[in-house]
């Protein structure tokens, strides 16, 4: 799998400490393309990504850590004219989380067509694009189509996950106008119920993946957090319970079902194995703090479907 976007450097406050008032930090990774790169390199796939950095301490950072994590960073790039972004927020179980961004004018957003190696494209079986980068920048949103085109054209599956973000979606007429074509280019669309109602229109999860079954694409997964999620593929639904547990950190459990998805998918698994390790993922994801701290390793998924909970002590 390849994919490609913004990843930032995220500081995260200590648990139970809201932003306005927190002074502790914990510094890792952020950026929903590399959290599904390095959540599907953890479950034993091949992931590759590419971006751009700034040259400065967060934006080697970045690298160091999917480089370190297994992911192909061989086509990313580190922009000296131009900073990394940075994310930074707070972690609760049941509250709100509060998210401040420093990304305006970041080497993230200067990702361009220019950026893109037809070559390096048409050699995965799966390209997975999200509506993040699209909305970064003209150039951005640029590459974005061109690498669905790219990708459509080589006959590599395309995976799309709208990854909504209403600080820069403002307006959801836009976010429609812009972000449903590239989910009609796509084989595979992962998404939420809300986005599946901002991009549809329609008033049920449903109703909103047979509208975009409709539509030309062949596989939906629509994620229902507690309530699992709901597939669609070859005139089938399907429904996969979530994973009963207690979250510790809900951020990133989106990125960690696409990762189970996509991974079960490029096993060959049916639509029920595909929403059972996205599920799976999912749920041992949100038992840790962080983006990409709780994203499982293969053995975990393992002894967790295993009901293997005894300590290993």
């Amino acid at each position: 799998m390849v994919t490609f976007g913004e990843s930032m450097a995220l500081f995260r406050a200590e648990p139970g400490e809201p932003l306005r008032t927190a002074r502790r930090f914990t510094r890792s990774i952020a950026g929903a393309e590399s959290n599904v790169a390095i959540g599907l390199s953890r479950l034993g796939g091949d992931a590759g990504w590419f971006g751009r950095v700034g040259d400065d301490p967060l934006g080697l950072g970045i690298l160091d850590a999917l480089r370190g994590e297994g992911v192909d960073i061989s086509r990313a790039v580190v922009d000296g004219g131009a900073p990394t972004g940075v994310l930074i927020r707070d972690t609760h179980a049941e509250r709100r989380i509060d998210v401040a961004y420093a990304r305006s004018g970041s080497a993230g957003s200067r990702l361009g067509p220019a950026d893109l190696d037809a070559a390096y494209l048409s050699s995965a079986a799966i390209l997975h694009v999200t509506g993040i980068t699209p909305a970064l920048s003209a150039s951005a949103l640029e590459a974005t189509s061109e690498a669905v085109r790219m990708a459509c054209e080589a006959g590599v599956t395309v995976s799309f996950d709208p990854n909504i973000r209403r600080r820069l979606w403002p307006d959801p007429a836009e976010a429609r106008r812009v972000l449903l074509p590239l989910a009609e280019r796509s084989r595979i669309v992962l998404l939420g119920h809300a986005e599946a109602d901002l991009l549809t229109g329609q008033e049920t999860p449903a109703e909103a993946a047979k509208w975009l079954v409709g539509r030309g694409v062949e596989t939906v997964a629509v994620k229902l957090g507690a309530g699992g999620a709901l597939g669609f593929s070859d005139g089938e639904s399907y429904h996969g319970p979530a994973l009963p547990v207690h979250a510790v950190d809900p951020i990133g459990a989106g990125d960690a079902f696409d990762a189970g998805f996509l991974w079960a998918r490029l096993q060959g698994s049916d639509m029920r194995g595909c929403l059972a390790e996205g599920n799976l993922a999912a749920g041992l994801s949100i038992q840790a703090c962080g983006d990409i701290e709780g994203l499982p390793y293969r053995r975990e998924m393992e002894e967790r479907r295993a009901n293997n909970l005894e300590a290993n002590r």
